[in-house]
């Protein structure tokens, strides 16, 4: 074999290894676009295939539009075949939990839906619970607190001590009332408590309605105590005891699949080609600055945590 052929060997076997590379690239980015057209928009679980989405409401409940829009993604998906909502939260503002009550009704117009009480489903958390039409609950997990709460604090003794006054010009004597500056008067007092009492009436009645009872039963139980899953399954607050077994055997009775898969549903990611961002994130940690891509984060736990405000169907405890 003379010079010129072994040139052109080799000039061919280059040839043929940058098209082997290109046909792998090609066929790489095709199963990435067939992956991604086959997952969630947050890349963690299928939807294109039948199954029973599982979407999970934990901590302090907020108007939170973005679940809001997931659950109505999930009424319009035709290969979710049934929900779940998995609760352990102690409740939260009452209006948060009427949009999230509503946009699951939306999903139970298409769909059967069961809620799955966790640790704790209370307050508004339990005001969520009753849009699912099966309420399944842990022997042990905690729920009730059905009943509706306006806090304020009074500085005005501290301010006393400390020779301080805080005077106001307002243009009726309702107007930011109650005051935590001065003792508030009756008519204050009133106005408040009817504004609560309006909204615990709101809740009472969902609750008579969903749970089939009368209304005397419905607020004999709406005294704001909370009740473990039997002595809610004993008071109609909750339909069934256990976990996943009598969650499928409700399914099944509704001719849902037995061996569909559950698929969570959670909140959608901010994601970017191939990678990058994850990529991003460790650069940033190389220098000590992905603490800057947490910002958004800490938005919301301020939101959760500082700036809760409205009416509040929540259950506390004394943490003395």
């Amino acid at each position: 074999m003379d010079a010129s052929q072994i040139l052109e060997r080799r000039s061919l076997r280059r040839k043929l290894g940058r098209w082997r590379i290109f046909a792998f690239l090609f066929f790489a980015v095709a199963l990435a676009i067939g992956w991604s057209a086959w997952m969630q928009e947050d890349g963690s679980a299928p939807t294109s295939r039948d199954h029973i989405a599982r979407v999970s409401i934990g901590g302090v409940i907020m108007d939170d539009q973005e679940l809001v829009e997931r659950l109505d993604g999930i009424a319009g998906n035709d290969a979710v075949k049934g929900l779940i909502v998995s609760l352990n939260s102690p409740g939260g503002t009452t209006y948060g939990g009427e949009v999230i009550y509503k946009a699951i009704r939306r999903v139970a117009v298409k769909k059967p839906v069961v809620t799955d009480i966790r640790t704790l489903a209370a307050s508004a958390a339990y005001m969520i619970a009753v849009g699912g039409d099966h309420i399944v609950a842990g022997e042990t997990s905690l729920t009730g607190s059905i009943g509706v709460i306006f806090q304020y604090g009074q500085f005005k003794p501290l301010l006393d001590k400390l020779g301080v006054s805080w005077e106001e010009i307002k243009s009726a004597p309702l107007k930011a009332e109650p005051s935590p500056f001065h003792t508030p008067p009756p008519e204050s007092l009133q106005a408040i408590r009817g504004t609560v009492m309006d909204s615990f009436d709101w809740f009472v009645t969902l609750v008579s309605e969903r749970r089939k009872l009368s209304r005397q039963e419905a607020l004999k139980l709406a005294d704001g105590r909370i009740f473990t899953g039997r002595q809610a399954k004993e008071v109609k607050l909750v339909d069934a005891l256990g976990g996943e077994a009598e969650i499928r055997d409700y399914f099944e009775a509704k001719k849902v699949a037995a061996d569909l898969p559950i698929v969570e549903w959670t909140a959608k990611k901010e994601t970017s080609l191939f990678g990058v961002g994850a990529l991003a994130r460790q650069m940033l940690g190389m220098v000590g600055l992905d603490w800057a891509l947490d910002l958004k984060s800490f938005g919301k736990l301020s939101n959760d945590k500082m700036l809760l405000d409205g009416l509040v169907s929540v259950w506390q405890f004394d943490q003395k």
